[in-house]
């Protein structure tokens, strides 16, 4: 049995299902469940309030942390959970510009996710002090550094085509400027290696339901630099992220480290799920995983372009400048997903035209991406899309 296959047994898949979009929400991994319930009958239902101290609910936000950061290459003591990846955002970004009196622009690019740069344009407007957002392409992020920008703030892995960011080279020609660096691993965490230490990163931010499986709407976490930790100001100075909580003072004292970057009563439940499905980890180390998902990757796009010459391939070719997620485009890209995920090889359609599959080796083999290619041939071979049902847009696409 190879470590993979005893990493696919530790997770929950619907009988006939070929998942792949775990770069959107992870499936559910069998021990979270149990998890799950044993938190809620013996440390809820039985110590009731007293979880808090009993149970170790205050410093779970720090204690998973930890497990996080060892996979996203960061120092020990310097992750912390909470709230939802938008907030870790505004903290993040809040934070770096009150590092950078005097400087004015936020460089991003037009691949970056949408709430991400939602958030920095209402913290321009709150903060009302001539502060602009500047948008690029992709491959114009380094020329637009210099003296006048405060922070750069990327996604690494681009969340419609998979494109990824050189993090160590852009965080280098950064700093060369005097810029700080806020980037989100929300399509990085759990699916390519990390190492927010050694790439001198400041701030870095991701979510935990995608290749980490802690479930819808699990908890986002946030990494500060050992260099800022004790330095920086939140902007969402909630009590937890108090020097003392349970002082009750009327005013803010900042908690120490990374601490401060607590804000409201952590998720207990949704923690539980996400500590459980950490462990699959126990396993199986990140270089193992990245290598086994180019290869699936390769397999998958050779097997499309071969079998579909109508869907173009729009992630990297170059397999080192992809994520762990391969997409195509195509006018009807919507409709095509949907007769795919009714054929039960379930992917996810971003606009305008992408078809969006995520390459996850913990639960994903060959034959499923085999599978997968031959049932999407088969759709647009016979134009099995060509329905106006699967036109119809749900809400969530």
């Amino acid at each position: 049995m190879s470590i993979f296959d005893k990493t696919r047994a530790m997770f929950h898949l619907p009988d006939g299902v070929i998942y792949l979009d775990g770069n959107s929400l992870g499936p559910l991994p069998h021990h979270a469940q149990d998890r799950v319930d044993e938190m809620i009958r013996d440390q809820w239902g039985e110590m009731l309030i007293t979880g808090w101290n009993k149970a170790g609910w205050m410093e779970q936000p720090s204690r998973v942390g930890d497990r996080i950061g060892r996979l996203v290459g960061a120092e020990a003591g310097h992750v912390v959970m909470g709230d939802t990846l938008s907030i870790k955002v505004y903290q993040a970004l809040a934070s770096a510009l009150e590092m950078q009196p005097g400087r004015k622009v936020i460089v991003s690019d037009t691949g970056n996710f949408p709430s991400d740069l939602y958030m920095a344009e209402g913290l321009i407007r709150s903060l009302d002090k001539g502060l602009s957002l500047k948008l690029v392409d992709p491959d114009a992020i380094e020329h637009a550094l210099d003296e006048s920008v405060a922070i750069l703030m990327l996604t690494q892995v681009d969340y419609r085509t998979g494109r990824m960011h050189d993090m160590a080279d852009l965080t280098r020609r950064a700093h060369e400027k005097g810029i700080v660096t806020v980037w989100d691993l929300a399509h990085s965490a759990g699916a390519v290696p990390v190492n927010l230490a050694e790439v001198g990163a400041d701030f870095a931010v991701g979510c935990s339901y995608k290749y980490l499986n802690s479930g819808p709407g699990g908890p986002a976490f946030i990494y500060v630099a050992p260099r800022h930790a004790n330095e920086v100001t939140p902007a969402l100075s909630g009590w937890l992220g108090h020097e003392s909580p349970f002082a009750f003072d009327l005013s803010y004292r900042a908690a120490s480290g990374v601490e401060r970057m607590r804000v409201g009563t952590p998720p207990v439940i949704q923690l539980a799920a996400l500590e459980a499905a950490l462990d699959v980890w126990d396993h199986v180390d990140m270089d193992t995983v990245r290598a086994r998902a180019i290869d699936l990757s390769e397999l998958f796009i050779a097997e499309v372009e071969r079998t579909c010459p109508d869907l173009v391939l729009v992630s990297p070719r170059d397999a080192d400048r992809r994520g762990s997620q391969v997409s195509f485009s195509h006018p009807e890209g919507y409709a095509i997903m949907q007769a795919l995920i009714a054929q039960k090889v379930i992917g996810d359609f971003r606009a305008p035209d992408i078809l969006r599959f995520g390459i996850t080796p913990l639960y994903i083999g060959e034959q499923d991406i085999l599978t997968a290619a031959s049932t999407l041939h088969r759709i647009m071979e016979d134009g099995l899309w060509d329905r106006d049902a699967y036109r119809v847009r749900a809400r969530v696409t």
